[in-house]
This record gives C-alpha cells, sequence and structure tokens, in this order.
C-alpha cells in the first residue's frame, strides 16, 4: 500500500501482523519473499496496528528490527517483477489495500499470470481488495465462481471505519459473482481454500492463511 487516505484524522495504511506472520511462516519453510507495492518505495504502516491487540509479538520483532522495516522503505514495484520467478502471490492487508489495490494493472497482471501457470493466490484482511478487479484471460474475474473470504461488513461496523471506507468490500466481490463466507463470530480466524485460491478474514486469520499457502506449495 502506498499512500494515505481517507479522512486524514484516519491515516491508513499496511497492517503490520499481517505481514509479520505471514512473512515468519514464508521464513520458517525456506521460501524466498519480495515485497511490492502497487507504486513501489515506501510503505506505510496502519496507526491502528501498532497498538494491542494487533501489536503481538510477531509485529514488535519486525517493527523493532531496522534491517526488516528498511524493506518497507523500499518496496518493489510491479513492474520489476517477473511472474516467472514466483510460486505465489499473497496480499496482505490494512485499509489503504481498499484504495490502492484495486486500480494496480501491474498487480493485476502479476496475479494473474501467477495463476494461470498454476501458482497461488492469497490474501488475508483487506488484502482481497487486491482481488476485486483482477480478470483472467478469458476476461471473466478470477473469484467468479470462487470460494473466498476477507473482511467483513459486519467487521468495518464494529471497528467504527464504516464512515470511512470508501465501499463495502463483502458486497462487491458478491456482485462479482465471488462465493463469500464468513466466520459466526467476528474477528475470529477464518480462512477459505479454493483450489489454488487462498484467502483469511481478518488480522486473526493471517497465520493460518499463510500456513494454508505454504501447505500448497
Amino acid at each position: 500500500v502506498d499512500r494515505y487516505e481517507a479522512d486524514p484524522a484516519h491515516p491508513t495504511g499496511l497492517w503490520l501482523s499481517e505481514l509479520a506472520h505471514a512473512s515468519d511462516v514464508f521464513a520458517e519453510r525456506g521460501f524466498g519473499q519480495t515485497i511490492v507495492s502497487p507504486a513501489g518505495g515506501a510503505s506505510p504502516l496502519e496507526p491502528r496496528s501498532l497498538r494491542f491487540p494487533g501489536y503481538d509479538g510477531s509485529a514488535r520483532a519486525w517493527h523493532r528490527d531496522p534491517a526488516r522495516m528498511a524493506l518497507l522503505e523500499s518496496t518493489a514495484s510491479p513492474d520489476q517483477i517477473d511472474s516467472a520467478d514466483y510460486d505465489a502471490i499473497y496480499f496482505t492487508g490494512g485499509h489503504a489495500g481498499m484504495f490502492d489495490f484495486p486500480g494496480s494493472e501491474g498487480l493485476q497482471r502479476i496475479t494473474r499470470e501467477i495463476f494461470e501457470r498454476g501458482g497461488v493466490v492469497g490474501a488475508v484482511c483487506h488484502g482481497y481488495c487486491g482481488l476485486l478487479d483482477t480478470t483472467l484471460s478469458d476476461g471473466g474475474y478470477l473469484v467468479a465462481g470462487r470460494r473466498l473470504t476477507g473482511f467483513s461488513w459486519r467487521e468495518e461496523v464494529l471497528a467504527r471505519v464504516d464512515g470511512l471506507v470508501p465501499y463495502n468490500v463483502e458486497a462487491r466481490m458478491r456482485e462479482r459473482g465471488a462465493r463469500y463466507s464468513k466466520a459466526l463470530l467476528p474477528f475470529v480466524s477464518h480462512t477459505v481454500v479454493d483450489g489454488r485460491l487462498v484467502t483469511g478474514q481478518n488480522p486473526g486469520s493471517a497465520r493460518e492463511t499463510a500456513a494454508r499457502v505454504a501447505a500448497l506449495l
């Protein structure tokens, strides 16, 4: 995610624990990782992700490590990425993804190419905004007819940001033909695997979602 959006009193960015949990899971398995954002360069953090309960041990370890924080100051841009070098793409959340992800043709290209080559597409929380407008070579939406999850509208309301977000992503996913589901209770871990598409509902789903991606790889 590249920029602060919405109400200036409510700056947004990347939700750190979602990146940290995924990075931990992938590193434990020896996977190479590249951090990419829609325009490259610095990726800001969502301030609320630096407070309890989102600011857990994994997030703190990342935040206190200058080397890892430096990775967020110089993310790659999509045009620097050859999708043939990657087996998966994984979208992390934070409300900024609602603004920056859908319009990124570069991220859509990488996603389409990896998926059509037989790779894995993953997303957690608001990361699934990156899948909203991604089409396959036949022109259809990647999400059409596929089971998935992501941050729910009920969770937006409970988080008291429903008046700040630019759209209802849960509703838009359904409009694109996605078979959306969510946990009975908000903010508990919920992960959905549909073939090579793996999605998690909220920050509490980050580790499980990354583990499911890793299992497919």
